[in-house]
């Protein structure tokens, strides 16, 4: 997780000093579940926290090797003891040290909504991506019914997480989610929510043709993969 020193006092790394440690934890099942049972695959996380999904990744043996990058040193420090390797720095600044083709897999959780420029690290984290090779993107959403309403009524209150998390520097519908992989050279394969639709949403989705999924998706999950 990041933020840029335009939008707060201080480094980037300060912005987040102040999040609980509950904001750093946490695996992703649903992203784990999406990878293929692979020993020998190795899989890249940009915003790993703790370590929590690569720990899981690496017992549910879908892959032999889970590299992370973390900007918290106290986060990072955590997902040392469970990963493979952890680098520590802001992903949009540091140098990436790896080969061409060296992941079969890109998780990023919740990030890209934090990055000044996320077209350009998309972009930048493709060649070490093998053709064909998987990324796991999440985000919320700004379409999101509920945010709708806050909008409607004049209010855009900043807190220290969710759609208006304060370290926020970009938002995302899921239709503009999509549009920012593809036009990065990635094929998009699936976009719906993190969170399965509950009955009321189910049915509305449903009556609606899935033309109104935009207003109930909470977070916007995608499956894409590298284009040749």
């Amino acid at each position: 997780m990041r933020a840029d020193a335009s939008a707060v006092a201080g480094s980037p790394e300060e912005a987040y000093q102040a999040k609980p440690s509950r904001y750093f934890s946490g695996a992703r099942v649903d992203f784990v579940a999406r990878l293929p049972i692979d020993q020998r695959a190795s899989v890249l996380e940009i915003g790993c926290g703790t370590g929590a999904t690569g720990a899981l990744a690496l017992e549910h043996k879908r892959c032999g090797r889970y590299v992370g990058v973390e900007l918290v040193e106290r986060a990072a420090a955590q997902a040392r003891e469970v990963l493979t390797d952890v680098l520590v720095g802001d992903v949009e600044r540091m140098e990436l040290p790896w080969q061409p083709c060296e992941f079969d897999a890109v998780i990023l959780s919740e990030v890209l909504e934090h990055l000044i420029e996320p077209w350009t690290l998309l972009r930048r984290l493709k060649p070490y991506l093998r053709p064909g090779g998987l990324v796991l993107a999440s985000s919320p959403n700004i379409a999101h019914w509920r945010v709708l309403r806050e909008l409607a009524l004049g209010r855009f209150n900043l807190a220290d997480q969710g759609v208006f998390d304060r370290t926020h520097m970009r938002w995302f519908t899921p239709a503009t989610f999509e549009d920012l992989f593809e036009s990065c050279g990635y094929r998009v394969n699936w976009v719906g929510p993190v969170t399965a639709f509950g009955p009321k949403a189910r049915v509305l989705s449903h009556y609606s043709g899935g033309r109104l999924d935009h207003l109930l998706m909470t977070q916007i999950s995608i499956e894409a993969t590298r284009a040749a």
